[in-house]
């Protein structure tokens, strides 16, 4: 995995925890930035991961070399922690369902900038935090997970950032174990994909039956036998897809 981050790294310091080399679901082996003052860096230096420094000299510019960099380094998963860039399509069309960001609030509501003083202005009872994949729009693409957090009488935007910082820390590592593991995807393509030759079958499943359908495919997935998926959606995958889809 890499982290691109433009500044504290607090959510980078609680995936570095989480996803250390000894830690089988994988390791963060490239953080970049697009700010070379960020501390960011100085926290995976310190973790002994590769930090990278990119000064901004234009999007163009940066998407190349960030590229190259992904690529020279073998990463398969791409983390945005406080990264304060929107990419180019021709950034993010390549690694869609392999680009995630957080954001600190609950998505479709708040998207950008300000996001604390928002809510403390329209009187929210209750905000949180979202995990979600990166599209071509900004804070609008398919959400992994949330989680909330209530707003307390007297909250001001630090203390609230506070408070959400904190679900942050818990939440990132926890949607990204989802998405290694096979058990979030974006829709479409994504979808498309796992069931191969079966997916018109799934499309003329019922609303009911989806979801049903939808774990069993992801079950043998995370068994190691996502190749099975297609036969077992059209009735055909034998002892393993049988008990996946009664189970």
């Amino acid at each position: 995995m890499a982290v691109m981050a433009s500044g504290r790294g607090t959510n980078l310091e609680a995936l570095l925890e989480a996803f250390s080399p000894q830690n089988p679901w994988g390791e963060v082996v490239l953080v970049l930035s697009d700010n070379p003052e960020a501390y960011a860096l100085k926290r995976a230096s310190r973790r002994g991961v590769e930090a990278v420094a990119i000064p901004w000299r234009g999007r163009k510019a940066f998407e190349r070399e960030a590229l190259d960099l992904l690529r020279a380094r073998g990463v398969d998963l791409v983390l945005l922690a406080g990264f304060m860039r929107l990419l180019s399509p021709g950034f993010v069309e390549p690694w869609y369902g392999r680009l995630l960001n957080i954001h600190p609030s609950l998505l479709p509501d708040y998207p950008g900038l300000h996001v604390h003083r928002r809510v403390l202005e329209a009187g929210e009872r209750e905000t949180g935090s979202t995990v979600h994949f990166v599209d071509q729009g900004m804070d609008t693409g398919p959400i992994v997970l949330q989680g909330r957090v209530p707003v307390l009488p007297g909250d001001t935007p630090e203390t609230l950032e506070r408070r959400v910082l904190f679900l942050e820390h818990r939440l990132y590592p926890r949607a990204v174990r989802l998405v290694l593991s096979g058990m979030a995807f974006p829709p479409g393509e994504g979808l498309k994909a796992l069931l191969g030759e079966a997916w018109p079958r799934f499309q003329g499943l019922s609303p009911r039956e989806k979801p049903l359908y939808l774990r069993a495919a992801v079950l043998l997935s995370v068994w190691g036998l996502g190749g099975l998926v297609p036969a077992a959606f059209m009735g055909q995958g034998g002892e393993w897809a049988l008990g996946a889809f009664l189970t």
